[in-house]
């Protein structure tokens, strides 16, 4: 990206145009390992662009004009898929957060999309009055204050960028197959890093304490309790996103628990540990390792298509002092069994 800079200072409309950002459809090795990055939670809170106006291509006063999020995912993930069109792109401040979400917290807005209008003086750089914005902005835009505030009429386009061009080629006409919204196996996996990092992160110190209790434990914490651990973290953060539709239930919190306690006994069955250990051992684990995996599927809520920001309150509302309850009671007996109690085996 780069500010125009051919500017000869003796004209308002060359003042205008050093104001605008011109940008291309090509990606750099850097956007690409940015974008890696931040699937993996390294910089997101960071990854933004600044917002504004920007120039793609050689756009005219006839060029369309996209508007998007300052997410600096999102902005390339458009601008790629805008190769060979000239346009304008109108880029909001939504504190680096996805358009999607963005509409949903309210910073892909009514009022932030006026003031940009205004910011930007767009009216000056196009002489139609048409937006274009992506269909999961929508519950974020009231159109008609739009309209009448800043006299541009509000159009939304496909859901995914990929399908722009053929809806510009299309006269600007959607089908039934791009305004339907996927939420495929693969777009599920793509955003699991951005669950599973930060619940290893967690992980670290519940094997910090494992490792402690173990110096005067009754019954030492052995790999069968980190392999379970590590499978209620793997089924909250990673099996329920991609099982999602085949698991049974409404609520994500119900999918993870319900994966959690598959897990759990599996992995008990095969240690061994249901007939060797102590029923109040074996208690514990089926309390605590399903409600990590329910909590952690919770969260994904927020990533998902299937769910709407009142649904998600509810659930969590409805879930949460349940989970609280059963991971504080299995954490209780887990530790006291290892603790005060001696294994069979141990004896």
């Amino acid at each position: 990206m780069s500010e125009k800079s051919n500017c000869c200072n003796t004209t308002d409309d060359c003042c205008r145009e050093c104001a605008v950002k011109t940008v291309g459809s090509s990606l750099s090795l850097s956007d690409v390992l940015g974008a890696w990055k931040v699937r993996w939670g390294i910089g997101r809170m960071d990854y933004s662009v600044a917002p504004g106006l920007y120039a793609l291509g050689e756009p005219d006063n006839s060029s369309p004009v996209f508007v998007s999020a300052n997410y600096k995912l999102t902005f390339d993930t458009l601008r790629k898929n805008l190769d060979g069109l000239n346009c304008w792109l109108l880029i909001l401040d939504t504190n680096g957060i996805n358009v999607w979400c963005a509409a949903g917290k309210g910073t892909f807005g009514t009022d932030e999309l006026i003031h940009r209008i205004e910011a930007s003086e767009l009216s000056k750089f196009v002489s139609h009055k048409k937006l274009v914005l992506p269909q999961l902005g929508a519950p974020g835009i009231s159109a008609h204050e739009v309209k009448r505030h800043s006299g541009f009429d509000v159009n939304y386009g496909p859901v995914r960028a990929s399908d722009i061009k053929e809806y510009v080629n299309a006269g600007y006409k959607t089908t039934k197959e791009m305004r339907t919204v996927q939420f495929s196996l693969w777009d599920r996996l793509v955003l699991t890093p951005m669950e599973l990092i930060p619940a290893l992160k967690c992980s670290l110190p519940i094997f910090g304490v494992m490792l402690i209790a173990n110096q005067f434990a009754a019954t030492p914490f052995d790999k069968t309790d980190i392999v379970a651990h590590a499978g209620a973290v793997a089924a909250g953060t990673v099996l329920t996103p991609a099982l999602l539709p085949y698991i049974p239930g409404k609520a994500f919190s119900i999918k993870g628990w319900l994966l959690g306690l598959g897990c759990t006994a599996s992995i008990l069955g095969l240690s061994g540990k249901l007939k060797k250990e102590s029923r109040l051992l074996s208690a514990g684990y089926l309390l605590l390792f399903p409600a990590i995996s329910a909590f952690l599927a919770m969260n994904f809520t927020g990533a998902s298509t299937y769910t709407s920001p009142s649904g998600v309150k509810r659930e969590v509302e409805r879930a949460l002092p349940l989970i609280v309850a059963a991971g504080a009671a299995g954490a209780a007996l887990t530790l006291g069994a290892h603790l005060f109690r001696r294994g069979r085996a141990a004896r």
